[in-house]
């Protein structure tokens, strides 16, 4: 499968194509039946696989071995897998880089953050110089055979945003991000800089971008929109709501026919169906 070039034809479509960030394996099973690309989100990963903030803790093995998990049991959808910095040295961001298309990955987002490291939307974020992150990027470029890869800044010095994303555009990468966005006009400015190289729009739940529709996002001519937290935080909520009702009923369970609710049943017949024998059996979903 050319993984990488499947998700290149995705991005070059007509629309804004949609991934959606997954934590885990059962918050994969779950976006699986409603769209088919996921973002295999770093904040996501860190928080669900260490339970820790996303500032740099993420060892690059764990992130091959999920990836390698997901691939396995979703074999036709998109894996866009955030590797942050490259773990830091070009050296292991290009080692990191072929392990994870061997292992299945679609694409790879590569930032130009120095540590320590932020999320995207937070504060405080520093930057690698720009000649200092072009190398590194090179360098992936020339390591990767299919794979898609997104060149991504962190600049928040607006003549900074601007210098960046036009270098970024001038590179081989696929798709240009320049991450924390904070305005409608700035992704006007930001695609009149990049010209014709696709751009990617990182949406994140309290975050410091606008909250927009994949319908005015295309509009504004972006290519693909990553959803870094909606089920990381749907699963926060409802874990809190279910243990608090939990709680209130003496740790009497729920009756089966409360609206919503989700039994052994229900779970492994979601489960069943990453049972790679049963894939020939499953289409490929439409991004709803």
């Amino acid at each position: 499968m050319q993984y990488g070039t499947n998700l290149r034809e995705a991005v070059g479509a007509p629309g804004t194509t949609p991934l959606i960030g997954i934590y885990d394996m059962y918050s994969a099973s779950i976006a699986a039946q409603h769209y088919d690309g996921f973002f295999v989100s770093g904040f996501g990963f860190a928080a669900s696989h260490y339970g820790l903030p996303d500032i740099g803790f993420i060892a690059w093995p764990d992130m091959v071995e999920f990836t390698e998990r997901l691939r396995l049991a979703f074999p036709t959808h998109h894996l866009l897998v955030d590797i942050d910095d490259g773990y830091v040295d070009p050296e292991v961001a290009c080692h990191v880089v072929q392990r994870l298309e061997r292992a299945g990955a679609s694409g790879v987002i590569l930032e130009d953050q120095k540590r320590p490291r932020r999320c995207g939307h937070a504060d405080g974020k520093q930057i690698l110089p720009l000649e200092e992150y072009l190398e590194k990027l090179d360098l992936v470029l020339e390591s990767r055979q299919d794979l898609l890869v997104v060149a991504r800044t962190d600049a928040t010095e607006e003549s900074e945003i601007i210098r960046r994303a036009a270098a970024l555009a001038e590179t081989d990468a696929d798709v240009v991000l320049v991450d924390g966005v904070r305005s409608v006009e700035w992704i006007s400015r930001i695609r009149e800089v990049v010209g014709g190289k696709p751009l990617l729009f990182n949406q994140i739940a309290g975050g410091k971008s606008p909250r927009l529709s994949l319908t005015e996002l295309t509009d504004l001519a972006v290519d693909v929109a990553i959803y870094s937290t909606p089920c990381l935080f749907a699963a926060h909520s409802a874990i809190d709501s279910a243990l608090l009702e939990l709680k209130a009923a003496d740790g009497r369970l729920p009756a089966m026919a409360h609206t919503g609710a989700v039994g052994v049943k229900a779970a492994t017949e979601l489960l069943e169906k990453n049972i790679s024998r049963h894939h020939e059996r499953r289409a490929p979903v439409s991004a709803l």
